[in-house]
C-alpha cells in the first residue's frame, strides 16, 4: 500500500480594496406589497354525479322488486289449487303428538280419494288441502276438535250375543266392522271383552280425543263439471 500523500493547505488570499459592506435585501412579498393573500381552491367532489348514481341504483332495485312480486303473484294466479268441490287424490301420514306414526299411504301406489266439502273427510283434514296446489307437502297440526272429535264413553256399549253376531267369533282388542242396516252406514269397533252370552265394544274412532299431525301430498285434482 503506499503512503498517503499529504494534503496541501491552501491559503486564502487576502482580498484588497474595500469589502461590500451593503446587506441583501430580501425580496418584497404580496403581503409586504399590502396585497391580500390569494385563495388556494381544493377540488371539490362531483356530488351531483355521485346523486345520480345512488338514484339509479335505488330505481334498478326497486324495478327488480316489482318484477319479482309481479312474477309470483302472475304463478300463484295461474297455479290451480284445490276448493269446494273439486275430487282431490292425496297421500298422507298421521302421527301422534309423540311423533309416532299411526297410520300412512305414503308408500302406496294408490292415494285417497275424496270430494272437498261432501264431509267425507275430518274438518281439519279438508281444511288443509283446501288451497293446496299439485305435488304440494304441508305438515299440520290438529286439535281433536278438528279431528276425531272428543273421547265419548257412551259409545262403549255391550250387546247380547244374538242375531248376526250369535256366531261370529270375537277376540278381544280386535277391529271390527259394524254395519247399520238403518242408516246403511259402516263403523269400526274395537272389541273390549267377550263372553259367551255378551260382546263389548268400543265404537269411538281410534283416534277419539286425540291430537294428530297430518303430513298431506295433493298429487291430483279434479274439477268439478
Amino acid at each position: 500500500m503506499s503512503d498517503p500523500e499529504p494534503i496541501k493547505e491552501e491559503t486564502p488570499e487576502e482580498k484588497t480594496g474595500p469589502v461590500d459592506q451593503t446587506p441583501e435585501v430580501p425580496e418584497s412579498t404580496d403581503r409586504d406589497k399590502g396585497e391580500e393573500p390569494k385563495e388556494t381552491t381544493e377540488a371539490v367532489p362531483d356530488n351531483e354525479a355521485a346523486r345520480k348514481r345512488k338514484n339509479l341504483l335505488i330505481a334498478v332495485g326497486v324495478a327488480v322488486v316489482i318484477i319479482l312480486v309481479a312474477v309470483c303473484a302472475f304463478v300463484y294466479i295461474t297455479t290451480p289449487v284445490a276448493t269446494k268441490g273439486d275430487t282431490v287424490s292425496v297421500y298422507y301420514t298421521v302421527a301422534f303428538d309423540n311423533g309416532t306414526v299411526y297410520e300412512s299411504n305414503m308408500n302406496n301406489t294408490v292415494p285417497i280419494v275424496f270430494t272437498l266439502g261432501n264431509s267425507s273427510i275430518i274438518t281439519g283434514f279438508e281444511e288443509a288441502v283446501t288451497g293446496m296446489s299439485v305435488n304440494q307437502i304441508k305438515t299440520v297440526d290438529l286439535p281433536y276438535t278438528k279431528a276425531y272429535g272428543a273421547y265419548d264413553p257412551g259409545l262403549v256399549q255391550t250387546f247380547n250375543r244374538t242375531g248376526p253376531i250369535a256366531n261370529t267369533t270375537f277376540v278381544a282388542g280386535q277391529l271390527y266392522t259394524v254395519h247399520y242396516k238403518t242408516s246403511d252406514t259402516y263403523s269400526t269397533v274395537k272389541i273390549l271383552n267377550v263372553t259367551p252370552k255378551t260382546i263389548t265394544w268400543d265404537a269411538n274412532n281410534p283416534l277419539a280425543g286425540q291430537n294428530l299431525t297430518f303430513t298431506i301430498k295433493l298429487v291430483n285434482i279434479t274439477r268439478s263439471q
